[in-house]
């Protein structure tokens, strides 16, 4: 079993750079795959980010290049760097976490956060 807790939302104006980190624990050694979604009410859950030791990293279209996922295995935790945020950014963040090497864009994540929120707006 793994919980995943986040951190690092809340609100910012548009261009501007927040850091969202999710500490994994209750499972001994490396979580191999870890990701990032966000959701905003009434729509689907998107993919945002992962990281996973068959593909590296991947991102949705709608934030390469200002958005960053990394990973630290020494503290069990993974983060998201975003900058030249904008509004439609504004979402619940949520991160995900399997012990499969990767996790298929037609399969699920295991284990999920309870998400924070971010706000990007005047």
């Amino acid at each position: 079993q793994v919980q995943l807790v986040e951190s690092g939302g809340g609100s910012v104006l548009p261009g501007g750079s927040l850091t969202l980190s999710c500490v994994a624990s209750g499972h001994t050694g490396n979580v191999p795959s870890m990701a990032w979604f966000r959701q905003v009410p009434g729509k689907e859950r998107e993919e945002v980010a992962s990281t996973n030791r068959v593909r590296g990293t991947i991102y949705a279209n709608s934030v390469k290049g200002r958005f960053t996922i990394s990973q630290d295995n020494a503290k069990n935790t993974v983060y998201l760097q975003m900058n030249n945020l904008k509004p439609e950014d504004t979402a619940m963040y949520y991160c995900a976490a399997d012990l499969r090497p990767w996790v298929s864009p037609n399969d699920r994540f295991t284990y999920w956060g309870q998400g924070t929120q971010v706000t990007v707006s005047t």
